[in-house]
């Protein structure tokens, strides 16, 4: 999580103040896991919670179609991290974390799914 726009709104979800004293969140394991747990769970502006993507509630709006924003581990980055790394092809950051993505799903016996990559979507 980086940015006053996380650190101000999981503060203030979260009952400390993001914005005065963020580095609770690096040095406090209970801040650290319950700010983790905000940030994947929760929807923001007109981005989708991770949690809805993943878990197969998400539901695009007319600007998500027009983006190419479809649903899979694609829109994740795309909502963590899109102005860095979506739209753009072969990036490095994102064929490692596909990689990782690829062994945990291995190792959990689960189906990585479709759109692994947002090379092909619009940032948020």
């Amino acid at each position: 999580m980086n940015r006053n726009f996380n650190y101000g709104p999981a503060g203030q979800a979260l009952g400390f103040d993001g914005l005065r004293y963020p580095e609770l969140v690096a040095n406090c394991s209970d801040t650290a896991y319950q700010t983790a747990l905000w940030f994947w769970m929760t929807p923001r502006e007109a981005k989708p919670s991770c949690h809805q993507v993943m878990v197969g509630e998400y539901c695009p709006s007319r600007a998500d179609v027009a983006a190419n924003r479809t649903a899979g581990f694609g829109l994740v980055t795309n909502i963590v991290n899109g102005g860095l790394e979506c739209n753009i092809t072969e990036d490095a950051r994102v064929n490692n974390r596909i990689g990782f993505y690829r062994r945990y799903c291995q190792v959990l016996g689960v189906d990585v799914g479709p759109n692994l990559d947002c090379a092909h979507q619009l940032p948020y």
